[in-house]
């Protein structure tokens, strides 16, 4: 049975600072919310991982980079929670899943093309969409949007399909800065920022 650690030491310790911070400041589902992400994140990891696993694509192990470029927007929403509200950071968590099931379970199906010329792209590529895996973006947000509406109250069906809207813009804005990453600028670092980002303005806009 595989191990199911996905993270090293340094990634724990400061996946454990961004979840104090999370809980001091945040809402009272902020660090319910969060725990939803890693627990679809371990599922939407270990999901298909020894097809992905032969396409050279699985990453068992992460460390306090990866957190660092996923946690530090949702951390910083869940700080301004008592000026901006908990949409901020309904939307940069929402995003960060998209992310994550766009690129871990997007890969097992759908034929990707590069949105820097429109053809197809060898699977895992930065800057390249399928089908699949847009919806697989979207499914991950909606987990996120779900997680709100039972957690914390206000949204209904319109308002979880906005949070599941919302977490899709800010993967494909991910996938869009992607295409100036494969031409040497920026990391995949950056592009998780960017979507945290994009999907914590549009919630502070939305929701």
């Amino acid at each position: 049975m595989a191990n199911i650690a996905l993270l090293d030491f340094a990634g724990l310790a400061l996946a454990a600072i961004f979840a104090i911070i999370v809980f001091y400041f945040g809402h009272p589902a902020s660090l319910p919310l969060m725990l939803i992400f890693l627990a679809a994140s371990v599922i939407a990891t270990k999901y298909g991982y020894e097809e992905k696993r032969e396409m050279g694509l699985y990453e068992h192990e992460r460390s306090w980079e990866n957190v660092l470029a996923n946690g530090i927007v949702p951390a910083a929403c869940a700080v301004l929670y008592p000026v901006v509200g908990v949409g901020p950071y309904i939307g940069s968590l929402a995003a960060i899943t998209a992310d994550k099931f766009a690129s871990e379970m997007g890969v097992l199906g759908g034929e990707p093309i590069s949105l820097l010329d429109f053809k197809r792209a060898k699977k895992g590529v930065s800057g390249a969409i399928s089908f699949f895996g847009t919806l697989m973006s979207l499914n991950g947000a909606l987990i996120i949007g779900i997680g709100a509406f039972f957690l914390v109250g206000g949204y209904g069906a319109w308002g979880v399909l906005k949070i599941g809207l919302i977490g899709l813009a800010g993967s494909m804005a991910d996938s869009l800065v992607g295409v100036i990453e494969e031409r040497g600028v920026g990391s995949k670092a950056t592009t998780n920022a960017i979507c945290a980002i994009v999907g914590a303005l549009l919630g502070a806009a939305y929701l």
